[in-house]
Protein backbone atom coordinates (compact mmCIF):
# COMPACT_ATOMS: atom_id res chain seq x y z
CA UNK A 1 0.00 0.00 0.00
CA UNK A 2 1.37 3.41 -1.00
CA UNK A 3 0.49 6.19 1.43
CA UNK A 4 1.36 9.90 1.36
CA UNK A 5 3.40 9.73 4.52
CA UNK A 6 5.26 6.52 3.59
CA UNK A 7 8.54 8.43 3.69
CA UNK A 8 8.11 8.47 7.46
CA UNK A 9 8.11 4.68 7.68
CA UNK A 10 11.74 4.82 8.74
CA UNK A 11 10.74 6.37 12.04
CA UNK A 12 7.99 3.83 12.72
CA UNK A 13 10.33 1.55 14.62
CA UNK A 14 12.22 4.27 16.41
CA UNK A 15 12.78 3.77 20.12
CA UNK A 16 10.09 5.29 22.27
CA UNK A 17 11.09 8.43 24.12
CA UNK A 18 9.44 10.50 26.78
CA UNK A 19 7.45 13.05 24.81
CA UNK A 20 4.16 14.91 24.64
CA UNK A 21 0.99 12.87 24.11
CA UNK A 22 -0.33 12.39 20.57
CA UNK A 23 -3.72 14.09 20.29
CA UNK A 24 -6.20 12.21 18.10
CA UNK A 25 -9.49 13.79 17.01
CA UNK A 26 -11.69 10.95 15.77
CA UNK A 27 -15.27 10.35 14.68
CA UNK A 28 -17.51 9.31 17.57
CA UNK A 29 -18.28 5.97 15.92
CA UNK A 30 -14.62 5.05 16.49
CA UNK A 31 -14.84 5.52 20.26
CA UNK A 32 -14.62 1.86 21.25
CA UNK A 33 -12.20 0.70 18.57
CA UNK A 34 -9.82 3.67 18.67
CA UNK A 35 -9.70 3.56 22.46
CA UNK A 36 -8.68 -0.10 22.30
CA UNK A 37 -6.06 0.54 19.60
CA UNK A 38 -4.60 3.50 21.50
CA UNK A 39 -4.40 1.46 24.69
CA UNK A 40 -2.52 -1.34 22.92
CA UNK A 41 -0.13 1.10 21.28
CA UNK A 42 0.63 2.82 24.58
CA UNK A 43 1.29 -0.54 26.23
CA UNK A 44 3.71 -1.50 23.47
CA UNK A 45 5.56 1.79 23.07
CA UNK A 46 5.01 3.89 26.19
CA UNK A 47 3.66 6.68 23.99
CA UNK A 48 0.56 8.31 25.48
CA UNK A 49 -2.38 8.82 23.13
CA UNK A 50 -5.06 11.36 23.99
CA UNK A 51 -8.37 10.91 22.17
CA UNK A 52 -11.18 13.33 21.48
CA UNK A 53 -14.35 11.87 19.95
CA UNK A 54 -17.34 13.59 18.39
CA UNK A 55 -19.21 14.31 15.15
CA UNK A 56 -16.52 14.63 12.49
CA UNK A 57 -17.90 17.83 11.02
CA UNK A 58 -17.78 19.55 14.38
CA UNK A 59 -14.26 18.21 15.05
CA UNK A 60 -13.16 19.68 11.71
CA UNK A 61 -14.38 23.11 12.77
CA UNK A 62 -12.52 22.82 16.08
CA UNK A 63 -9.26 22.04 14.26
CA UNK A 64 -9.84 24.84 11.76
CA UNK A 65 -10.42 27.21 14.68
CA UNK A 66 -6.99 26.39 16.06
CA UNK A 67 -7.66 23.66 18.60
CA UNK A 68 -4.51 21.51 18.76
CA UNK A 69 -4.70 18.05 17.21
CA UNK A 70 -2.01 15.78 15.79
CA UNK A 71 -4.21 13.30 13.93
CA UNK A 72 -7.70 13.64 12.48
CA UNK A 73 -9.79 10.57 11.61
CA UNK A 74 -13.13 11.40 10.02
CA UNK A 75 -16.03 9.19 8.98
CA UNK A 76 -15.59 10.55 5.47
CA UNK A 77 -12.76 11.63 3.20
CA UNK A 78 -14.05 15.16 2.59
CA UNK A 79 -13.25 16.63 6.00
CA UNK A 80 -9.57 15.61 6.18
CA UNK A 81 -9.24 16.49 2.50
CA UNK A 82 -10.35 20.03 3.31
CA UNK A 83 -7.62 20.28 5.94
CA UNK A 84 -5.11 19.02 3.38
CA UNK A 85 -6.33 21.46 0.71
CA UNK A 86 -5.94 24.30 3.21
CA UNK A 87 -2.35 23.22 3.91
CA UNK A 88 -3.07 22.07 7.46
CA UNK A 89 -2.68 18.28 7.07
CA UNK A 90 -1.35 15.44 4.97
CA UNK A 91 -3.39 14.05 2.12
CA UNK A 92 -5.90 11.64 3.71
CA UNK A 93 -5.74 7.88 3.36
CA UNK A 94 -8.52 5.37 4.00
CA UNK A 95 -7.77 3.83 7.39
CA UNK A 96 -10.90 1.68 7.81
CA UNK A 97 -14.36 1.24 6.28
CA UNK A 98 -17.89 0.98 7.61
CA UNK A 99 -21.43 0.50 6.31
CA UNK A 100 -24.84 1.96 7.00
CA UNK A 101 -27.25 -0.27 8.94
CA UNK A 102 -30.76 0.10 10.35
CA UNK A 103 -31.44 -0.52 14.04
CA UNK A 104 -34.76 -1.36 15.68
CA UNK A 105 -36.14 -3.12 18.73
CA UNK A 106 -36.37 -6.92 18.23
CA UNK A 107 -40.18 -6.91 18.47
CA UNK A 108 -40.33 -4.55 15.49
CA UNK A 109 -39.22 -7.56 13.36
CA UNK A 110 -37.12 -5.46 11.01
CA UNK A 111 -35.34 -7.30 8.19
CA UNK A 112 -33.26 -6.29 5.20
CA UNK A 113 -36.14 -7.33 2.97
CA UNK A 114 -38.87 -5.26 4.65
CA UNK A 115 -36.68 -2.28 5.56
CA UNK A 116 -37.76 0.14 2.83
CA UNK A 117 -41.45 -0.62 3.27
CA UNK A 118 -41.15 -0.02 7.00
CA UNK A 119 -39.23 3.21 6.47
CA UNK A 120 -41.92 4.55 4.15
CA UNK A 121 -44.73 3.65 6.54
CA UNK A 122 -46.16 6.94 7.86
CA UNK A 123 -46.63 5.36 11.30
CA UNK A 124 -42.92 4.52 11.67
CA UNK A 125 -40.63 7.02 13.39
CA UNK A 126 -37.22 7.42 11.77
CA UNK A 127 -34.09 8.80 13.41
CA UNK A 128 -30.76 9.82 11.86
CA UNK A 129 -27.62 11.75 12.63
CA UNK A 130 -27.37 15.40 11.59
CA UNK A 131 -26.19 15.99 8.00
CA UNK A 132 -23.14 18.24 7.52
CA UNK A 133 -22.28 18.19 11.22
CA UNK A 134 -22.02 14.39 11.25
CA UNK A 135 -21.21 12.31 8.14
CA UNK A 136 -23.60 9.64 9.44
CA UNK A 137 -26.44 12.00 8.55
CA UNK A 138 -24.98 12.63 5.10
CA UNK A 139 -24.90 8.88 4.46
CA UNK A 140 -28.54 8.55 5.48
CA UNK A 141 -29.46 11.22 2.93
CA UNK A 142 -27.41 9.33 0.34
CA UNK A 143 -29.51 6.26 1.11
CA UNK A 144 -32.70 8.30 0.65
CA UNK A 145 -31.50 9.33 -2.82
CA UNK A 146 -30.86 5.70 -3.71
CA UNK A 147 -34.35 4.77 -2.53
CA UNK A 148 -35.77 7.27 -5.02
CA UNK A 149 -34.42 5.24 -7.96
CA UNK A 150 -36.57 2.23 -7.09
CA UNK A 151 -39.48 4.01 -5.44
CA UNK A 152 -40.26 7.40 -7.01
CA UNK A 153 -41.23 9.83 -4.28
CA UNK A 154 -39.38 7.92 -1.57
CA UNK A 155 -36.62 10.49 -1.18
CA UNK A 156 -38.97 13.34 -0.31
CA UNK A 157 -40.92 11.17 2.13
CA UNK A 158 -37.79 9.99 3.95
CA UNK A 159 -36.14 13.41 4.09
CA UNK A 160 -39.32 14.92 5.53
CA UNK A 161 -39.85 12.30 8.22
CA UNK A 162 -36.20 11.83 9.25
CA UNK A 163 -35.58 13.24 12.74
CA UNK A 164 -32.03 14.56 13.15
CA UNK A 165 -31.49 13.38 16.70
CA UNK A 166 -27.73 13.12 17.24
CA UNK A 167 -24.44 14.46 15.92
CA UNK A 168 -25.35 18.15 15.74
CA UNK A 169 -25.34 21.22 17.93
CA UNK A 170 -29.12 21.63 18.24
CA UNK A 171 -30.39 18.07 18.74
CA UNK A 172 -33.14 17.26 21.25
CA UNK A 173 -31.78 17.08 24.83
CA UNK A 174 -30.81 13.73 26.35
CA UNK A 175 -30.54 13.15 30.11
CA UNK A 176 -26.94 13.19 31.27
CA UNK A 177 -25.30 9.78 31.25
CA UNK A 178 -27.84 8.17 28.92
CA UNK A 179 -27.13 6.79 25.46
CA UNK A 180 -28.95 9.08 23.02
CA UNK A 181 -30.21 6.43 20.61
CA UNK A 182 -31.43 4.16 23.42
CA UNK A 183 -33.13 7.13 25.04
CA UNK A 184 -35.08 8.03 21.89
CA UNK A 185 -36.18 4.43 21.45
CA UNK A 186 -37.33 4.32 25.07
CA UNK A 187 -39.27 7.54 24.55
CA UNK A 188 -40.90 5.93 21.49
CA UNK A 189 -39.67 8.81 19.39
CA UNK A 190 -38.26 6.41 16.78
CA UNK A 191 -38.89 2.89 15.53
CA UNK A 192 -35.87 2.74 13.22
CA UNK A 193 -32.53 4.50 13.50
CA UNK A 194 -30.15 4.72 10.54
CA UNK A 195 -26.51 4.61 11.62
CA UNK A 196 -23.29 2.70 11.22
CA UNK A 197 -23.02 -1.08 11.29
CA UNK A 198 -20.02 -0.77 13.61
CA UNK A 199 -20.40 -0.73 17.37
CA UNK A 200 -18.70 0.88 20.34
CA UNK A 201 -18.36 -2.57 21.88
CA UNK A 202 -17.22 -5.94 20.56
CA UNK A 203 -20.42 -7.81 21.42
CA UNK A 204 -23.86 -7.15 19.89
CA UNK A 205 -26.35 -5.19 21.99
CA UNK A 206 -29.11 -7.68 22.90
CA UNK A 207 -31.62 -4.85 23.23
CA UNK A 208 -31.58 -4.10 19.50
CA UNK A 209 -31.66 -5.71 16.07
CA UNK A 210 -29.29 -4.29 13.47
CA UNK A 211 -29.87 -5.18 9.81
CA UNK A 212 -27.89 -4.56 6.66
CA UNK A 213 -29.39 -2.37 3.95
CA UNK A 214 -30.52 -4.09 0.76
CA UNK A 215 -27.93 -3.99 -2.00
CA UNK A 216 -29.76 -1.25 -3.91
CA UNK A 217 -29.61 1.03 -0.85
CA UNK A 218 -26.20 0.09 0.53
CA UNK A 219 -23.75 2.83 1.45
CA UNK A 220 -20.03 2.25 1.98
CA UNK A 221 -18.26 4.55 4.40
CA UNK A 222 -14.56 5.41 4.02
CA UNK A 223 -12.80 6.79 7.11
CA UNK A 224 -10.11 9.30 6.20
CA UNK A 225 -6.91 9.68 8.23
CA UNK A 226 -4.67 12.75 8.08
CA UNK A 227 -1.77 13.92 10.20
CA UNK A 228 -2.26 17.57 11.12
CA UNK A 229 0.86 19.52 10.16
CA UNK A 230 -0.02 22.99 11.36
CA UNK A 231 1.26 22.66 14.95
CA UNK A 232 4.79 24.06 15.42
CA UNK A 233 6.37 20.88 16.80
CA UNK A 234 7.79 17.57 15.66
CA UNK A 235 5.18 15.18 14.33
CA UNK A 236 7.30 12.05 14.43
CA UNK A 237 5.16 10.50 17.17
CA UNK A 238 1.98 11.32 15.25
CA UNK A 239 3.30 9.69 12.08
CA UNK A 240 4.30 6.59 14.03
CA UNK A 241 0.82 6.19 15.50
CA UNK A 242 -0.80 6.92 12.11
CA UNK A 243 1.22 4.08 10.60
CA UNK A 244 0.26 1.81 13.48
CA UNK A 245 -3.43 2.39 12.69
CA UNK A 246 -2.78 0.69 9.33
CA UNK A 247 -0.93 -2.23 10.91
CA UNK A 248 -2.38 -5.77 11.08
CA UNK A 249 -2.68 -5.47 14.87
CA UNK A 250 -4.77 -2.31 14.70
CA UNK A 251 -6.84 -3.45 11.73
CA UNK A 252 -7.73 -6.66 13.56
CA UNK A 253 -9.06 -4.63 16.49
CA UNK A 254 -11.16 -2.46 14.15
CA UNK A 255 -12.67 -5.66 12.77
CA UNK A 256 -13.70 -6.74 16.26
CA UNK A 257 -15.88 -3.63 16.42
CA UNK A 258 -17.50 -4.50 13.07
CA UNK A 259 -15.49 -2.11 10.92
CA UNK A 260 -14.09 -3.41 7.63
CA UNK A 261 -10.31 -3.60 7.59
CA UNK A 262 -8.42 -2.05 4.68
CA UNK A 263 -5.02 -3.60 5.44
CA UNK A 264 -3.76 -7.17 5.93
CA UNK A 265 -5.00 -8.63 9.21
CA UNK A 266 -3.32 -12.04 9.19
CA UNK A 267 -0.84 -11.22 11.95
CA UNK A 268 -1.47 -12.81 15.36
Amino acid sequence: MIIPFALYAGVANAASEAQAPVSVFAAGSLTGAMTAVAKLYSQQTGQKIETVFGPAGLLLKRIENGEPADIFVSANMAHPQKLADDGFATQPVVVVRNRLCATALPEFKLTTENLLDRLLDTRVGLGTSTPKADPGGDYAWMMFAKAEKGRPGAQAILEKKAQQLVGGTNNPPVPKGQDAVKYFFAQKKVDIFLGYCSSRQTTPDPDFTSVELPAALSVTVDYGLSVVTRAPKSHDAAYRFALFLLSPQAQKIFGQYRFTAVAITSAN
